[in-house]
């Protein structure tokens, strides 16, 4: 997570967008870690790219309900309720981003990564977007 953030971080300060992450102690996750590394940078690229100057993204590890919680939280735009299926969607690309770079990958790359590590994906409602990797204890 720390990662991500350092990696970001000056992207971020370019565009005068504050990043912040946290990272609970007693918060991990098992899985690959390159793949993890992947997806958390995809969403963190996407909340940085969406997020207007000004505004704020935050990455944050924590556990909720005996799971480790992955969240990218930002004030950008949000995603629409009727997109958030499809945003997920390889080269999807909503009429919000159609002036953005990129080729709608992103997302649908962090579904993928998800499936294979058998945890839960969520993009919940605004103001902005807040998109979360539920990761279950290993058993």
């Amino acid at each position: 997570m720390r990662e991500v953030g350092d990696l970001y971080d000056p992207i971020a300060e370019d565009k005068r967008i504050t990043l912040w992450v946290e990272a609970a102690d007693d918060a991990t996750v098992h899985g690959d870690r390159d793949l993890l590394f992947e997806a958390v940078a995809n969403l963190v690229d996407n909340a940085v790219k969406f997020t207007p100057a000004g505004g704020r993204v935050e990455l944050a590890l924590l556990r909720r309900e005996g799971e480790t919680v992955i969240r990218v939280k930002d004030t950008g735009l949000g995603i629409t309720e009727i997109e958030r299926e499809a945003v997920t969607k390889r080269f999807f690309r909503s009429d919000k981003s159609r002036r953005t770079e990129g080729l709608g990958l992103g997302l649908s790359l962090v579904a993928a990564i998800v499936k294979l590590h058998g945890f839960r994906f969520t993009i919940a409602a605004g103001p902005g977007c807040t998109a979360e990797i539920a990761c279950p204890p290993v058993r």
